[in-house]
């Protein structure tokens, strides 16, 4: 019996096997060779259709999102916050993401999707265009930035949450001079940090909202100003 063809592939087939196998062990598994046993096919067939593993992780980057979901009805500023939140939630699901070195401004199709999504939130907003690229740009760099802060504070509490601990604080006390870093003594002297457990999701939660909240004020001031 002879054996079939295998099937053909494209770049969006090896695109989805390198994302499960991000998904199931990490982005630094990901290689030409493990995702090409992952299809079952030899590694140079990959390489007819993604040139290298550099190109692989741009296109995994622009993969791992959903689609931007349909913003609710309101003014800009609802419409912002749920698209903020949308990014997050779709970076804590694949964290792997942060780990994806950015080399250029947007240019896959579902980044553009999000990008045109936050811009069309400000429609109707007497912002100039480049101003509104700025808003969103500034919007999305606070995003990722909170993202791997609560990713990285999520697995340093996994591996040792004794460091989030009352001992946090107790150490602090001994090596916070309040002649060099004055403000930050107050803080330490006003028992911010002594409690049982530093680490809380729903505050890493609140701690999101509050800076979205004050980044969009800050929109809204601007705007205001510009008005």
């Amino acid at each position: 019996m002879k054996r079939g063809r295998k099937p053909t592939i494209d770049a969006a087939d090896i695109t989805r096997a390198a994302i499960a196998v991000a998904d199931a062990e990490g982005l630094a598994a990901v290689s030409m060779a493990r995702v090409a046993q992952e299809m079952g096919n030899a590694t140079m067939a990959l390489y007819r259709h993604v040139k290298s593993k550099d190109e692989l992780l741009t296109l995994m980057a622009d993969a791992a999102f959903d689609e931007p979901p349909a913003l609710p009805d309101g003014e800009w500023r609802d419409k912002l916050g749920a698209w903020a939140r949308a990014m997050l939630g779709g970076i804590r699901r694949r964290p792997w993401f942060l780990q994806i070195p950015m080399s250029g401004p947007p240019t896959g199709p579902k980044s553009l999707a999000w990008f045109d999504s936050a811009l069309g939130a400000l429609e109707g907003t007497p912002l100039e265009a480049g101003e509104k690229v700025g808003v969103v740009m500034g919007l999305m760099t606070f995003v990722h930035g909170e993202a791997w802060l609560s990713v990285a504070l999520t697995k340093g509490f996994e591996n040792d949450p004794a460091q989030f601990s009352r001992e946090y604080g107790q150490r602090l006390r001994e090596i916070v001079d309040p002649r060099r870093m004055p403000a930050l003594a107050k803080i330490v002297a006003a028992g911010v940090f002594d409690v049982d457990d530093l680490f809380d999701a729903d505050d890493v939660a609140a701690d999101f909202d509050f800076g979205l909240h004050l980044f969009l004020e800050g929109v809204a001031t601007h705007i205001g100003g510009r008005a």
